[in-house]
């Protein structure tokens, strides 16, 4: 079991008509990719929210598909979320699989105008994947949907001259 979490995440949800959220999940673990991408269709879906999904074969992939889709010319979302499952295995490619993704997210975070939220589930083992979407520990796809609709609402706030007086 991990620890208490955000109990209170899904609370004061913006209203985001007209938001857009692209999904970036990878084949690897697609089974526990896909319930973390279900989860987190829900959420948007149930704040009107358009989505699109862009699959990359693994963890690693991930921030350059995020910034190579910054400099295309589709539509640019207001947030990313990033949808990944590391399970460790007996050699030390667990350890620099996570890291690589972990530094190149935040290094997404510091240098993009865009928040890509980070959804890698970095797993002992399936059983902690299942506690992970929709079991025990709550649903980290719908946890990084609300995140997405809380970040894009407070770009949007600082973004306003008058945000500190709100």
């Amino acid at each position: 079991m991990g620890g208490e979490g955000n109990k209170i995440l899904h609370k004061g949800i913006p209203v985001l008509g007209d938001a857009f959220v692209i999904i970036v999940k990878t084949e690897w673990n697609d089974i526990i990719t896909g319930k973390l991408e279900e989860g987190a269709i829900r959420i948007l879906k149930e704040n009107n929210i358009q989505y699109h999904t862009i699959i990359v074969p693994g963890a690693i992939e991930i921030p350059f598909a995020i910034r190579a889709y910054t400099l295309s010319r589709q539509k640019q979302p207001d947030a990313f979320i990033a949808f990944g499952a590391v399970i460790r295995g007996g050699t030390p490619h667990f350890e620099y699989v996570c890291k690589s993704v972990t530094e190149g997210i935040s290094t997404l975070n510091l240098t993009l105008e865009i928040p890509t939220i980070f959804g890698v589930l970095t797993l002992e083992n399936e059983a902690q994947a299942i506690e992970r979407t929709g079991g025990p520990e709550g649903h980290k796809g719908e946890e990084a949907a609300y995140t997405a609709l809380k970040m894009i609402h407070l770009k949007r706030q600082l973004a306003q001259a008058d945000f500190l007086t709100l």
